[in-house]
């Protein structure tokens, strides 16, 4: 996600760090590489300029202030700043309101609407305690009905359709009758999307929308599709004056316009990004973290806070000890390891690390990697998890033998395992030695 983008924004940046002051000359060539480098990722040029435009004159505005700063780390705040504002300055929180909430999801086919709806449900039920309730309105795409059907069976919430019935504004009214009756707080509304804009589709939902009175109406984006996404936005904005935006396929190959550009273009917060097809792969947009992210300084706050998520404190606790006693065995970090793949997609939560994107950037982690690590502990016996000091040479045969390793692979990964709980031991006494990075096998993380 952006990685391109952040790239050149990188090397933008960079020639500033060796001058002693900002200046006409060496701002300028900043901002140009600034410039270029947004309309490479499909930022609208008059957008882009504008945007840099305001970067310069903040910069050479700055002359006589914040002295004690170097000029470059003074231009990634006014860049960070800058694309804090691009993308709407603030978080945008969800309207709720009403017996029940109702929210209406709308955009083109194949922009992840309904995928989106079965997340958006399973957030409200994990994160806000909600009861939600989600209604299969495309009435055209029986297949849009089944997957619905599946996502609200996956993440244990009703799903309100129709069959017979081919009037999505009567399913509508008729699912938040059914919502009352069944005690349901949230109504959403999947509706039908076409794979262009046209009129009967715009009157339709146009039409929905004015008898269901929703509280919140959503428009979903393919981030993929760039400055055509725009176009969209805004002819949706005209025609059903939608709330906020949700920006799908951030994992895909995106080169950002679209997340920078749609709060200027329409005047509309991003409300929601979406990666992947998994349903906990939903976040709430905040401007600020993004372009921390977008210019390489890591997204800690999100980090922490995914984290939390997965907090055990009885479970930290009972590690804790184990740690300090030089206890820590291979259940325990299995355990940890779980607790980690919890939490989402490995390489976005090192992405989120300050300084870790650059480092990640030519190795692939997938959690293929991680079920060679599980096949390996898996093989061992339970007294040889819970006591990895007896594993001895026969011992290895067998276990490489069962995981379907080799002997090197194996050795690697306990000698690895050792230092990891060596140096965690030391830690937990008060001394901070050198820190082994905890690898995988060998052929486990992958250069690209």
């Amino acid at each position: 996600m952006f990685e391109s983008l952040s790239e050149r924004l990188e090397g933008a940046l960079k020639a500033l760090r060796g001058d002693n002051k900002l200046t006409d000359l060496n701002v300028a060539e900043s901002v140009k590489e600034i410039r270029r480098a947004l309309v490479a990722a499909d930022v609208n040029y008059k957008i882009a300029k504008e945007f840099t435009d305001r970067i310069k004159e903040k910069a050479l505005g700055s002359e006589n202030v914040l002295k004690a700063v170097k000029p470059g780390e003074l231009m990634v705040k006014i860049v960070n700043d800058e694309l804090t504002e691009l993308m709407g300055g603030q978080s945008a929180g969800i309207n709720l309101k009403g017996n029940p909430s109702v929210i209406l999801i709308a955009g083109l086919q194949g922009s992840g609407k309904t995928t989106f709806t079965g997340k958006l449900a399973y957030h409200l039920k994990t994160k806000k305690g909600k009861r939600p309730m989600v209604v299969a309105c495309d009435v055209y795409r029986p297949a849009a009905i089944d997957q619905l059907s599946v996502l609200g069976e996956q993440i244990g919430v009703p799903v309100y359709k129709e069959l017979e019935n081919k009037n999505p504004v009567e399913i509508a009214l008729n699912a938040i009758r059914e919502a009352r009756q069944k005690g349901c707080d949230t109504v959403i509304v999947d509706t039908a999307g076409r794979l262009a804009v046209d009129e009967e589709m715009m009157n339709e939902i146009a039409k929905v929308k004015a008898a269901i009175e929703p509280s919140e109406t959503l428009f979903v984006v393919d981030s993929m599709t760039g400055q055509d996404a725009l176009n969209t936005a805004v002819t949706f904005n005209e025609r059903i004056n939608y709330d906020g935006v949700v920006l799908t396929k951030l994992d895909g190959d995106t080169r950002g316009g679209a997340a920078l550009s749609v709060k200027y273009t329409v005047g509309k917060p991003i409300k929601f990004v979406s990666m992947g097809e998994k349903m906990d792969t939903l976040d709430v947009f905040f401007p600020d973290r993004m372009a921390n992210r977008i210019l390489g300084m890591g997204d800690i706050v999100s980090f922490v806070e995914k984290a939390q998520e997965q907090f055990d404190e009885e479970e930290a606790k009972r590690i804790e000890k184990k740690i300090k006693k030089n206890q820590f065995d291979f259940n325990d970090f299995l355990g940890q390891m779980n607790q980690i793949r919890k939490m989402g997609d490995i390489k976005s939560l090192m992405n989120m690390i300050p300084g870790m994107s650059k480092m990640m950037k030519d190795i692939d982690i997938s959690d293929k990697d991680l079920k060679k690590v599980e096949a390996i502990i898996f093989s061992m016996t339970p007294k040889e998890r819970a006591n990895p000091d007896l594993i001895n040479l026969s011992r290895k045969k067998r276990i490489a033998s069962g995981c379907g390793r080799s002997l090197e692979d194996l050795n690697n990964f306990i000698k690895q395992f050792n230092q990891m709980r060596e140096m965690m031991h030391q830690v937990s006494k008060g001394s901070f030695p050198g820190m082994p990075g905890m690898g995988m096998p060998k052929g486990g993380f992958r250069r690209k």
